[in-house]
């Protein structure tokens, strides 16, 4: 149970991370951010402690989170610039999660209905997001579309047998409190500021524990 050790301290600092960006104390979300993210490291670093441990599945999700790092300290400055690197990092955050994902539990014919939901759901995204979007409308459309294919991968670990289903829950709830997280963020940047988006941090950071915790339950 070693990999439970960080969350009650995980849960204070994006607590104290969230306080910090309603304040608009840069120099607290400066700290708190990356110390978040770097904890959920370490949550899923310690899976490797557990006796039926899979060294390859925990340090393909390490990648992943690793870039969402770098996609957390790139967001914290405010600028055209280092958002499109944060979005670029995130996106390949994404990419390593569906790789890995498929490597290890491969397609099933469910997927292709579970596909097309989620197809309908990022053209209805675009859409939406595209009257704000002027020349980000390539980059977002590409962000989403693979987003969805992430979250449809994590939803396919329950139609195979190379999980169990306590992480296919972990996987698949975790996947999509990652995607309502980027929407949150997508709707206050590019449609509707709003400053409850904020709140949107809990939703990342719930979502990437739980895709970090995955690897301890095999």
């Amino acid at each position: 149970m070693a990999y439970l050790i960080p969350v009650p301290v995980l849960a204070a600092t994006v607590s104290l991370l969230v306080l910090a960006e309603f304040r608009e104390d840069r120099r607290q979300v400066y700290l708190w951010k990356p110390l978040s993210t770097i904890l959920v490291i370490v949550v899923a670093l310690l899976s490797l402690l557990q006796h039926d441990a899979r060294p390859a599945f925990t340090l393909w999700i390490t990648a992943g989170l690793l870039l969402s790092l770098g996609g957390d300290v790139a967001l914290m400055f405010r600028t055209d610039r280092w958002f499109r690197i944060g979005l670029v990092l995130f996106l390949l955050a994404h990419v390593v999660y569906a790789i890995v994902l498929t490597v290890f539990n491969g397609f099933h014919p469910e997927d292709l209905i579970t596909g097309a939901i989620l197809l309908a759901v990022a053209a209805a995204v675009f859409l939406y997001l595209r009257p704000g979007l002027g020349s980000m409308q390539v980059p977002v459309l590409v962000y989403v579309l693979v987003i969805c294919f992430m979250v449809n991968r994590a939803i396919s670990t329950f139609f195979g047998d190379a999980f169990t289903t306590t992480q296919a829950w972990l996987l698949t709830i975790g996947a999509m409190l990652f995607w309502l997280s980027d929407l949150v963020l997508a709707v206050n940047r590019f449609r509707r500021p709003f400053p409850a988006n904020r709140l949107g941090l809990f939703l990342y950071f719930g979502g990437q524990l739980l895709i970090a915790l995955s690897p301890s339950f095999f």
